[in-house]
């Protein structure tokens, strides 16, 4: 299974390697080989300069006579001239076959280019609209396909945008009587994942400063005990309790559907249109404020044992309710720039129905927000 995910992954990476390339215009060619030429003619007059100050350290120091400073000046200033006029020759040569090619019509310029038709495959943000008018941009990251740049400027200028939510990161419990400190279970190896579809609606007209950002959303919240522990459900409770065989590792997973709802304060700044005739309302461009909660219900959980057994790996799973709480509910908060916040959400009810003591599930991590 593993083998058969690598391959796929190769292959996919292969064909959006070949999807993302794209021929390069008369203008952006001719401009590389300028960049060159001044590359070269930087990178020469810089390493002159530090030869001309050692020589000058030298004649100073005494070592040798200030004669002799200035034919080896001369000289290596001679040497450097030279390799400027080799380099730049070859440089000039490229300039002078891209000219030609232009000529016989084999490279087009940036007018041809915009003219043309294609797809481009964007694997994350993007917030450059100039995809060409008959172009195709499909936006992995957000499931987005986008039919030229007049049909991308306009979608993300809406007042109601969606996106494709993603977050990973540390996970634990609060609890009741302790300090974090003393919790029981690994801090680095215990972590969540959620992922989801989030509509984000600008709650003003004209002012694009408040969202209202609502959605579903997988959370999956991952514990790993310490100690060599694992759960074990004795009736309405469930227990911590320490194996009899050496665990080479214990995990806990609870699995929840739910409805996260924010207020958004996004600061992204308000824009003209290319034609100056209309105010466009972009987000998820600048520094992003979300405060609000979620609720949702269980849909699983599940207990992975991993151990040997006679000299054989062993991978139990145990599924079941463990006594966890069939709905959960929390607060939640995120702040960031652009598609990247930091994100933390701290559950309002205890993970365990019934146990006497109480265990809050709180999480810390990235989030991205792919619109």
């Amino acid at each position: 299974m593993q083998k058969i995910i690598l391959y796929t992954i190769v292959i996919v990476f292969s064909f959006l390697t070949k999807a993302v390339a794209q021929e390069k215009t008369f203008e952006q060619q001719a401009k590389e080989i300028a960049n060159n030429i001044e590359m070269i003619t930087t990178e020469e007059k810089n390493a002159l300069k530090k030869e001309v100050e050692a020589i000058d350290l030298q004649v100073k120091e005494g070592k040798i006579s200030a004669e002799k400073g200035q034919e080896l000046k001369l000289k290596i200033a001679e040497e450097r001239a030279k390799n400027i006029e080799t380099k730049v020759a070859i440089e000039e040569a490229k300039l002078a076959q891209l000219v030609q090619d232009k000529v016989d019509g084999k490279i087009v310029d940036s007018v041809e280019e915009s003219k043309r038709g294609g797809t481009t495959i964007i694997l994350g943000g993007n917030k450059n609209d100039s995809i060409g008018k008959n172009k195709t941009e499909i936006n992995l990251g957000s499931m987005k396909i986008y039919n030229g740049e007049k049909d991308k400027a306009e979608r993300k200028s809406k007042r109601t945008t969606s996106q494709f939510v993603f977050a990973f990161g540390l996970n634990n419990v609060i609890t009741e009587g302790e300090n974090l400190e003393d919790s029981d279970y690994r801090v680095w190896g215990s972590h969540f994942y959620e992922w989801g579809i989030t509509y984000n609606s600008r709650i003003f007209k004209n002012n694009n400063l408040l969202h209202a950002k609502y959605g579903l959303s997988l959370m999956y919240n991952n514990l790993r005990p310490t100690d060599n522990r694992y759960f074990v459900k004795n009736g309405n409770q469930t227990d911590l309790v320490t194996s009899t065989i050496k665990l080479d590792d214990s995990r806990f997973r609870n699995v929840y559907l739910t409805a996260p709802l924010h207020l958004e304060f996004d600061f992204t700044p308000k824009k003209l249109s290319k034609d100056g005739t209309k105010t466009d309302f972009r987000t998820h461009e600048s520094v992003r404020l979300g405060i609000g909660g979620y609720g949702g219900v269980r849909i699983k959980s599940k207990q992975i044992l991993k151990y040997e057994a006679d000299d054989i790996k062993v991978k139990e799973k145990q599924k079941g309710d463990f006594n966890v709480s069939d709905f959960t509910y929390g607060l939640s908060a995120y702040l960031g720039y652009g598609q990247t916040s930091l994100y933390v959400k701290y559950d309002l009810n205890p993970m365990f129905k019934n146990n006497n003591i109480d265990q809050n599930n709180v999480s810390l991590g990235l989030r991205f927000d792919f619109n």
